[in-house]
């Protein structure tokens, strides 16, 4: 139904419409038994996928990455269609209207997407209210991340304040953070990687941190991997509960389609990049922190691939778009069975034997 009629229907409007929308259509499934309904025709359960990662345990390892909810409307419908965990926003202290329409373009050729959105956000006073009303409803929802920005007003000398405001705001209500300093598309905000910078924000946080939430940083694709480690030492400094890799790049490189957009581009034509920078960090890591893949993630292959490099869990966005509701549930069902063919019993067992095969190892359990 999504690839022959809704699809072709969305894809006719322009991208912000399409998904506005879909946001409007998509409000009814935020009831519990309707959700719960759903859920049961796509979410996939099955003790293999289960993963523990910083402490919280997830029921697959296929996560909502940031931008999709970026105002907490569709936790029903993200419930519904079977992630194992939400991350929800960005989420700045002030509400702001992000850029100026148009801000989002679709590469269909390239499975690709550009946006400029700019952290369009209700404020996180606003966002605190919301997700008190969601978690009063529904009695059960996967994990639930909280992506925070820098508003766009705030001067990068207040950057901290900024960040601590929303942290304030939304840790009651959701498992773990994710700390935004990496959009393309807020003035300044990558500066905030910058090591003395991104310490003395970090460090803030923990100070809030009475609950001892996970905090995660999401780093950019574009970074060196000299300025990686630099990042990495500074959540090691920090206690940081691990980091997210990646978010959207200004790059454009593989792609076929000839546009003229500035904004951080999606999609399959990223995920060799987000492919190396995660396996750069994890071998780095060794475990000392956590590690989520994201960027260009479209098969149950690209998921392995993700897992063998050093991800413990894996997020979608552009996939989404491309794949519609059926996504996370084919995904889980690749996944489930390349462990079947190979009699794994666990992921982190299925990512060994992919990585096995991957180098011409014609004896994959050997690898386990």
């Amino acid at each position: 139904m999504y690839d022959y009629l809704l699809k072709p229907l969305l894809f006719s409007l322009d991208p912000e419409t399409a998904h506005d929308l879909m946001r409007s259509v998509c409000r009814v499934v935020n009831w519990p038994a309707l959700s719960q309904l759903v859920r049961s025709q796509f979410a996939v359960d099955d003790a293999r996928l289960k993963v523990s990662v910083a402490g919280l345990s997830f029921d697959n390892p296929v996560g909502l990455a940031a931008g999709f909810d970026k105002n907490v409307e569709l936790l029903g419908l993200w419930n519904a269609i079977g992630f194992g965990h939400i991350e929800l926003g960005t989420v700045t202290s002030l509400a702001q209207p992000g850029n100026p329409r148009p801000r989002i373009f679709r590469l269909v050729n390239d499975k690709a997407l550009i946006n400029r959105m700019g952290f369009p956000s209700g404020g996180a006073d606003e966002i605190e209210k919301r997700l008190k009303l969601i978690r009063g409803r529904f009695s059960s929802l996967p994990i639930i991340g909280m992506n925070i920005g820098k508003s766009k007003v705030t001067e990068l000398e207040k950057a901290v304040d900024d960040y601590c405001c929303s942290f304030s705001r939304v840790h009651h209500y959701v498992d773990y953070i994710t700390v935004n300093v990496s959009s393309p598309n807020t003035p300044g905000l990558r500066q905030l990687q910058e090591r003395d910078r991104l310490l003395e924000l970090l460090k803030a946080l923990q100070k809030l941190n009475a609950l001892r939430k996970p905090i995660f940083v999401k780093l950019a694709p574009d970074l060196t991997f000299e300025a990686i480690e630099e990042v990495l030492e500074c959540c090691f400094d920090s206690g940081m509960a691990g980091v997210i890799a990646t978010n959207t790049t200004i790059g454009r490189a593989g792609l076929t389609t000839r546009i003229d957009q500035a904004g951080g581009l999606s999609g399959k034509p990223l995920f060799n990049r987000s492919l190396e920078v995660v396996r750069f960090i994890g071998e780095r890591l060794q475990g000392r922190m956590a590690l989520i893949g994201v960027g260009g993630v479209s098969t149950s292959d690209d998921v392995l691939a993700m897992l063998a490099a050093g991800a413990e869990l894996v997020q979608v966005y552009t996939g989404l778009v491309y794949g519609g509701p059926g996504f996370v549930k084919s995904l889980n069902l690749g996944l489930l069975s390349f462990m079947g063919q190979y009699e794994c019993s666990s992921l982190q067992e299925a990512a060994l034997v992919w990585k096995s095969l991957k180098s011409g190892n014609l004896h994959p359990r050997a690898a386990v």
